[in-house]
């Protein structure tokens, strides 16, 4: 396909989506959220990860506040039609999904990057739940992110104030995975992609399931999704070459099957 508002790179199993507006820091628009829910969607059935990255200076700035039709914002059917379709791309995919931020990650940019399974930032970018700044309430999944991640005191505080976390604090406060120095960043999460992208894909598409489902599962149903899903990666040819590495004492050479 061809894009406009975002890049699009496909190599050794590692789809990179690049947001691509860098003059207004990667706004959400229209056309970008559903060239992203696009890509995701195309992503997940060929490669192995998907890494979300900004170009310029942001990660994402949040929603395009110049985007309207006719004058104004319905909100309610921005977030129906084009947000939650885009957010459910990312959490519907069966492959491990990296938010690599670079920079700035505001508003629902900010919750664009926290939907991904594994966020690594660079020491220099921020969150920020700008929203309550323009009167609204965190929105694209914050609510429900946010107190999962960091805990209801944090998440409360972040919403309320709207002030800058930097990455260090998101990492500190388990907001995110890690930061990383700014001269390593990008080779640091190139790495980590590669290293999903040769890993046991079926495993990982049955732990994204596992763990999302513990949010809701009570001890019982979640034991119970345990057994079914290890089950299932018993019968997989990746963990029988997983076993057979073990004991030849060799790195495994997975397959993603």
């Amino acid at each position: 396909m061809t894009y406009e508002t975002i890049l699009f790179d496909e190599a050794d199993g590692v789809a990179v989506i690049t947001l691509n507006r860098p003059a207004v820091m990667n706004a959400l628009n229209t056309k970008m959220r559903a060239e992203i829910t696009a890509a995701v969607t195309n992503a997940a059935a060929s490669a192995r990860v998907i890494v979300l990255t900004g170009t310029g200076r942001a990660f994402c700035s949040g929603q395009d506040l110049s985007d309207r039709v006719d004058g104004d914002f319905d909100l309610s059917k921005t977030l129906a039609e084009e947000y939650e379709p885009m957010l459910r791309a990312i959490l519907a995919a069966e492959v491990p999904v990296i938010s690599a931020v670079n920079g700035a990650a505001a508003g629902a940019g900010a919750n664009l990057a926290l939907a991904a399974d594994v966020v690594i930032a660079s020491e220099s970018a921020s969150f920020i739940q700008a929203f309550t700044r323009i009167g609204l309430i965190p929105d694209a999944g914050g609510t429900f992110v946010l107190p999962r991640a960091m805990g209801m005191a944090k998440a409360m505080g972040a919403a309320l104030f709207a002030d800058k976390v930097t990455a260090r604090q998101a990492a500190d406060w388990g907001m995110i995975w890690e930061a990383v120095a700014d001269d390593a960043f990008d080779a640091y999460w190139r790495a980590r992609a590669a290293q999903l992208a040769k890993g046991p894909t079926a495993a990982y598409a049955r732990v994204k399931q596992a763990v999302r489902a513990s949010l809701s599962n009570d001890i019982e149903a979640q034991l119970a999704l345990e057994a079914r899903l290890q089950g299932e990666c018993g019968r997989t040819a990746d963990f029988r070459e997983g076993v057979d590495a073990f004991l030849e004492k060799r790195p495994a050479r997975f397959q993603g099957r």
